[in-house]
């Protein structure tokens, strides 16, 4: 297995501290989210579920949507009881 690139550490180490929370990273243009976030946003938001390689065996599930249209899609969460963090990329 590859080592995770210096993105993936540092959404690991950021989601470890928001693990009640889903976690919108921002990356580019868009706010992605991974893993089990990707699923429950993918499902709540009706957004295609896709994967990213990230240095584990498997491809990471992800789903993202635009940075400049996220407010709505951060209420609809809420609005459905789920908290949000937003993380923007410094790596």
């Amino acid at each position: 297995m590859a080592e995770l690139s210096p993105m993936m550490k540092q959404y690991f180490k950021i989601k470890e501290a928001n693990k009640d929370c889903i976690l919108f990273y921002r990356l580019g243009d868009f706010y992605e989210m991974f893993y089990e976030d990707a699923k429950i946003a993918s499902r709540e938001l009706e957004l295609t579920l896709t994967g990213r390689d990230c240095g584990q065996e498997e491809r990471a599930p992800m789903c993202g949507v635009p940075f400049h249209s996220c407010e709505g899609y951060i209420a609809r969460l809420v609005a459905k009881g789920y908290k949000v963090a937003i993380c923007e990329q410094t790596v």
